[in-house]
């Protein structure tokens, strides 16, 4: 009974991710502003990737392209998390499960340790409950324990649906015309200073937030 249990849930998980790329495959996608954090990660710099919740959706199709890099991304341990989870993993992502309202500490230590080791990863600045529009400290703590550039990335779709959930959830409608753009490479002083390290996380948020249909 558990085997026929973990077969169906791995046979949906597989259905979820064939569904996702076939859907994204609809999208005439154009990148803009990938070569600079690129030539920084070839070289041996850093990166970790940040979006909101809202849009992380219509990047799963390109960022497929760099599953060579091994690299991670922060996914809660939801029953949603564990379908995500399967998801990009089957996309050469390595899903590493926890967040702020549940295994954080011990995912943000894993995820350091991997990011250290790969040199580039991924994360969701809002987390997996919000509040929308809020970038959360995980990422600041991330990117000071790797000495990672962080660089924001946003969809613009052409056309496009927004769910009635926390985040108002970006779905572009298939043929829409979708850009991901990534933003400059931020680079943050490490630092112990509480108001310091605030004054960073507000400042990324203010970096982020005009792009963020609220």
């Amino acid at each position: 009974m558990i085997i026929k249990h973990f077969v169906t849930k791995e046979l949906f998980i597989s259905f979820v991710y064939r569904l996702t790329r076939l859907y994204s495959k609809t999208f005439r996608l154009k990148i803009e502003n990938e070569e600079e954090w690129l030539d920084y990660l070839n070289d041996g710099g850093v990166v970790l990737l940040c979006a909101w919740h809202q849009q992380f959706f219509s990047a799963i199709r390109h960022f497929q392209s760099y599953k060579a890099f091994n690299p991670s991304l922060m996914i809660s341990q939801s029953k949603d998390g564990k379908i995500v989870a399967g998801v990009a993993k089957r996309s050469g992502w390595n899903p590493v499960r926890g967040s702020s309202s549940k295994g954080g500490k011990s995912a943000l230590k894993n995820m350091i340790a991997n990011l250290k080791k790969s040199k580039l990863s991924g994360h969701i600045v809002d987390g997996p409950r919000g509040p929308s529009g809020v970038v959360k400290p995980g990422v600041i703590r991330l990117a000071h324990a790797t000495n990672a550039v962080i660089v924001p990335f946003y969809i613009f779709a052409e056309n496009s649906w927004y769910f009635n959930s926390w985040d108002k959830f970006l779905l572009p409608k298939p043929f829409s015309k979708v850009v991901l753009r990534f933003d400059k490479m931020i680079h943050l002083q490490k630092t112990t200073d509480k108001n310091l390290f605030e004054k960073q996380r507000k400042q990324l948020e203010e970096i982020m937030i005009p792009v963020l249909k609220m």
